[in-house]
């Protein structure tokens, strides 16, 4: 692997590199040759002047083609970088509710939650339970079940509220209907 530019490509073998003895031999039009000796490819690919490149090492035979190594290392690198522009970094933005919130307590974080499911981010939101407020889960989950009504014009329940130690914990989305 090779770190070009803030891009990974994996690093191919070529020319005297292939260590194989027979490969499956793909000319510089496309076209299958068939499988030949790694001599009669090397030959293939100097008589047409570009690079033998094996391209899938772990098949049997492996597959070599004859093309132009640093245009196709060139368009590999370009193709990841398109790639990466088109990703989506979803963050997970996470808040802390108490089983004995106030309303208007309650009303504050779910306009911080509204804002986060507008600018696209999921929501983590998370009742603590400390000492005996452990026996009662039924007030988280009303805790919750509210907060889930007052966002949910800008976000969806993507999981449901569950325990975990603790802590009982539910995941919203953006609603991609209203955004």
């Amino acid at each position: 692997m090779k770190f070009y530019g803030g891009v990974i490509i994996k690093e191919l073998q070529i020319n005297e590199g292939i260590r194989a003895k027979e490969v499956r031999l793909i000319g510089a039009d496309g076209e299958q040759i068939g499988i030949v000796s790694i001599n009669e490819a090397l030959d293939a690919a100097r008589e047409a002047d570009l690079d033998l490149v094996n391209i899938a090492p772990n098949a049997k035979p492996p597959v070599c083609k004859v093309i132009d190594y640093g245009k196709y290392r060139y368009e590999a690198i370009k193709r990841e970088k398109e790639a990466k522009k088109k990703q989506k970094v979803i963050n997970v933005k996470e808040l802390r509710l108490s089983p004995n919130i106030d309303t208007h307590d309650l009303e504050v974080k779910a306009n911080q939650a509204n804002n986060f499911l507008k600018k696209g981010d999921r929501v983590k939101v998370t009742v603590r339970f400390r000492g005996r407020e452990l026996g009662h889960t039924s007030i988280g989950n009303d805790v919750l079940n509210d907060f889930a009504e007052l966002t949910s014009e800008n976000g969806i329940i993507d999981k449901k509220p569950t325990m975990e130690g603790r802590s009982m914990v539910m995941f919203l989305a953006p609603n991609t209907e209203n955004n």
